[in-house]
């Protein structure tokens, strides 16, 4: 089992064992680490970049309790020295703090955000109404994220039920494995391109401006 370092710790540097590395049919290489800082793909978080040794980690996916991570060259078994894309995974994680700042907006007016894509150029919040819903359109939900942003609330974290709880401030808490920014002014200016509503959900989509 990968011991899961993401969970706990921002680092983007860490000195870990390789436990296994085999190739691919496609060419690269199959990677397991005894622990790993390298967040996988999921929950509508792109993958962590960064080096294993000398070898480019090209993407990390969840399997079972292991995290695999995808080089273009073989690494031996034994100790390595991992190092994290800073700038992507920065970008990653502000993407991702935005969706949760968008999905706060939105509860005001009785929508859930349930599902989210988190990549850069394609962000995306689908909510379901949870009671009665209120007509909301672009500018309501980008002056309700600017208002968090602005408040630069601070993030806490905890666990419930073996579950990693995330909120800032004292908005509401929900699991989540994602990445974070410590404090919401940190997510920079969110922009609202398109609401739309569909089936009884309501899709809104964002990008991020440097």
């Amino acid at each position: 089992m990968t011991e899961k370092l993401y969970y706990t710790s921002d680092d983007l540097e860490l000195d870990t064992e390789v436990l296994s590395c085999t190739q691919e049919t496609d060419g690269r290489f199959r990677v397991v680490l005894a622990s790993t800082l390298f967040h996988p793909q999921g929950g509508g978080q792109p993958s962590d970049r960064g080096m294993i040794g000398s070898a480019n980690m090209l993407q990390a996916i969840q399997d079972g309790t292991d995290v695999i991570h995808f080089t273009d060259a073989a690494v031996e078994a034994g100790p390595a020295h991992i190092q994290i894309d800073g700038v992507l995974r920065r970008e990653h994680t502000r993407y991702h703090s935005a969706g949760h700042l968008i999905a706060y907006a939105g509860e005001k007016y009785g929508w859930y955000g349930y599902k989210g894509n988190h990549r850069p150029g394609e962000g995306r919040i689908v909510f379901q109404p949870v009671r009665l819903t209120s007509p909301v359109t672009a500018e309501d939900f980008a002056a309700g994220a600017t208002d968090l942003v602005a408040q630069n609330l601070a993030l806490s974290t905890s666990e419930e039920d073996g579950k990693r709880m995330v909120t800032w401030g004292d908005l509401p808490v929900y699991a989540c494995g994602g990445t974070h920014v410590p404090s919401t002014g940190e997510v920079g200016q969110i922009v609202i391109t398109r609401v739309k509503e569909k089936k009884g959900e309501l899709s809104v989509q964002y990008e991020l401006k440097d």
